[in-house]
């Protein structure tokens, strides 16, 4: 039976940038959260072994001395003008070292600070210090003795003023008195110089008079403003002893921390994923290479068999084969792939693994199936299908014109055939593109439905390159977050420059997160065949891939 492969691979549809984003972070999370805990952790040491410090508050209020002649707005205005004059002189250095002699202190313990509480006429006052009691002490102290010198301030101030008045007071009544004896003096003349002294000296005594009683007036009132403007600074609530420290905030430290050192692995995660220059998913493939991914790997574990689909045919990795096998059904158009090859740009990439299980899937299909190991420099298919190192293969039927082969057939389970690599040749290059070769190939190809050839990497070697101009078509491994862009550009270019048709890319070694076939098969296939969510297991790296 002959098969024909058109091409049409599968439409697996756009994913949205979120999801990839997703997708870092489930790559990164460890190092994500580690520097999450790191950050917490050793921001709630520091803050355990932290000092602690209280702080104490005391409350001042400020009001304008009361005035007949001002509106109440305007006093208003006036205690918060005060308050913020206020404000500025409580932390100037005759406070702090009046409150410093009182105390004892040779300097305060911690710092002052005062804040005006925002439209109020109210004055906070802030002390701290590693002692909740001597906070509240340094506190209440600093306000009393601002209040203490600021009423002896108004004091002094009026003092002054009132002692002026009081002088004139004294002085007035003695000139009160002169001149009503000079007015009781001149009598009753009546001649023109003494009618016009007596006018000049009952002026004279009316203006001392009113004098008199304006400064009376004037002594009484400033005597209730000075009064009144002790009172102008009081203390609204004094402070008491903290309970709780203020710093360190041990919970708010940790979490900002905390929030700090997620941020920074973030950026660090998004640094990496910006300079890492491997393909890591079909988008990356498409967008760097041009190129289809036929096929979407999942990881396999060192201690697994690597030719699982054999051994293991219903395993979700099994089924990543299958889903390649489906899409070469469709990968050419007008031309029937009837030989394969499959190749990677460097080694350790899976191209070995990839070519078994390829050929083992499309034997279980029901086709005839003919695998050939051309890696004439390190072969591993005879290793893989448990063949003796030593057993005959492709060497030795290319050197003894051969060309139907040394067909070993390992399974008996489905028509499957091997042509291991055989004796290693001191020309692998002239063999795998030699006359032979070809002829090899056709034969193979005139008994078996489809041919696959595992051949060396193509930046390696020029087996491959040879090679795939034998061949109907070739298919591209690529190791999943490890294969570089720039090495599988070269690959490409170098197979598309000879003329080779490059089937499309199989991406190997997908973690199944990663892995968008997951989230479609691994519900529907168990041990039994009956839909059935798997067990998700953590997969390591497979360190046996060729």
């Amino acid at each position: 039976m002959t098969m024909t492969l058109e091409n049409a691979p599968m439409d697996m549809g756009g994913e949205i940038d979120l999801q990839k984003y997703w997708q870092t972070f489930l790559r990164w999370w460890w190092l994500i959260v580690a520097c999450t805990v790191l950050a917490a952790g050793s921001a709630y040491g520091i803050s355990s072994r932290m000092t602690p410090v209280y702080s104490a508050t005391a409350t001042l209020l400020v009001q304008q001395a009361p005035a007949t002649n001002v509106t109440d707005y305007t006093a208003l205005l006036t205690s918060e003008r005060l308050a913020s004059t206020y404000a500025e002189m409580l932390t100037a250095r005759p406070v702090l070292e009046e409150t410093q002699r009182r105390l004892g202190l040779s300097s305060l313990p911690g710092s002052v600070t005062v804040a005006v509480v925002r439209n109020t006429q109210l004055l906070s006052l802030n002390a701290e210090s590693t002692d909740p009691e001597l906070a509240a002490m340094i506190a209440n102290t600093v306000a009393e003795v601002f209040v203490d010198q600021n009423r002896q301030l108004q004091e002094e101030r009026y003092a002054t003023s009132l002692s002026n008045i009081e002088k004139q007071l004294q002085e007035l009544p003695v000139k009160i008195e002169e001149t009503q004896r000079e007015l009781l003096a001149l009598g009753s003349a009546n001649d023109s110089e003494s009618l016009a002294e007596r006018a000049r000296l009952e002026t004279a005594l009316t203006s001392y008079r009113n004098t008199y009683s304006a400064l009376l007036g004037s002594y009484e009132q400033m005597r209730l403003s000075a009064i009144q403007s002790s009172n102008t600074l009081t203390i609204f609530d004094p402070a008491s002893a903290p309970v709780a420290p203020v710093r360190p905030k041990k919970l708010q430290n940790t979490a900002l921390a905390g929030a700090v050192g997620a941020l920074l692995a973030l950026g660090v995660v998004f640094l990496i994923e910006y300079l890492d220059d491997t393909l890591k998913n079909s988008e990356d493939v498409s967008r760097v290479l041009g190129l289809s991914t036929l096929g979407v790997i999942g990881q396999l574990d060192k201690e697994s068999d690597e030719l699982i689909t054999a051994h293991h045919p219903l395993a979700s990795v099994s089924e990543d084969f299958r889903v390649l096998r489906t899409n070469l059904r469709f990968a050419g158009v007008d031309k029937a792939l009837r030989t394969i090859l499959v190749t990677s740009p460097a080694p350790t990439e899976g191209k070995t693994v990839t070519a078994a299980n390829l050929a083992v899937v499309l034997a279980q299909s029901g086709l005839r199936v003919a695998l050939v190991d051309a890696d004439l420099r390190r072969p591993r298919q005879h290793h893989l299908f448990n063949i003796p190192s030593g057993a005959e293969g492709l060497t030795e039927s290319l050197v003894e014109g051969k060309t139907d082969g040394r067909i070993t057939q390992p399974l008996t389970d489905f028509d499957l055939r091997l042509l291991p690599a055989g004796a290693l040749p001191p020309n692998p290059v002239e063999m795998v593109g030699s006359q032979r070769m070809r002829q090899l190939l056709e034969g193979l190809a005139s008994e078996a439905d489809v041919v696959v050839v595992d051949s060396p990497p193509v930046l390696s070697m020029a087996d491959a390159a040879v090679l795939a101009q034998a061949v109907d078509g070739v298919l591209l491994a690529v190791e999943a977050n490890k294969t570089r862009r720039g090495a599988a550009q070269d690959a490409v270019l170098s197979l598309q420059q000879i003329g080779a048709n490059v089937l499309g890319v199989v991406l190997t070694q997908v973690p199944q997160r990663n892995s968008r076939y997951y989230y479609y098969y691994r519900e529907y296939y168990d041990a039994d065949g009956e839909k059935k969510k798997r067990v998700r297991g953590k997969r390591r790296r497979s360190h046996t891939s060729v």
